[in-house]
């Protein structure tokens, strides 16, 4: 017996409407579902990345966000976030900071992602179901990798933006206030 996922559909601004499949909503139909990243940061300001398992149905082998996921039908943001943290990293004791929400559409899927940053020094523990590799990369790293291939397209919109609007914290005076 196979387990169907279902997912929120929702408005550009986060109201549940309806729920379809996970099948439905990476297949082209381009019906809105929202998204949790949390970037993760350590406190000399690099940047948690990993690379998504070759058995992912959407960029198998990429470069992504710290934390990716669906919201489940039922489930808030906050809850989808902490659940996906926890699966994927091991990560349970971590102070989100919400940063943005934004469509993003890709080639077979629209979502409504919901963006938050962590400062975070302890033990990660990636999901080798989800993720094939993960380090921390500095800003610069990132910066000279983009546009190679590398990253997803939805990272490398996301982390310019964030970039551009000054919304990531990139050195210990960004994250500790410090002069």
């Amino acid at each position: 017996m196979s387990h169907t996922e279902f997912f929120p559909i929702v408005t550009e601004t986060g109201e549940v409407i309806g729920r379809e499949s996970r099948a439905y909503c990476h297949s082209g139909s381009f019906v809105l579902h929202p998204v949790v990243h949390l970037h993760v940061l350590n406190s000399a300001g690099a940047l948690y990345l990993q690379k998504r398992a070759e058995n992912k149905d959407v960029q198998p082998g990429k470069w992504d966000t710290s934390v990716g996921g669906h919201v489940d039908f039922g489930e808030t943001v906050e809850q989808a976030l902490l659940r996906e943290v926890r699966e994927e990293l091991g990560i349970v004791n971590f102070e989100p900071v919400f940063m943005l929400r934004y469509k993003f559409t890709s080639d077979v899927e629209c979502e409504l992602v919901n963006s938050f940053y962590t400062v975070y020094d302890g033990e990660i523990n990636p999901d080798p179901g989800e993720i094939s590799e993960s380090r921390f990369w500095t800003f610069e790293e990132i910066t000279k990798a983009m546009g190679k291939g590398i990253f997803t397209p939805n990272f490398e919109s996301e982390f310019s933006r964030l970039e551009k609007e000054n919304l990531l914290p990139i050195n210990r005076q960004q994250v500790f206030g410090e002069t």
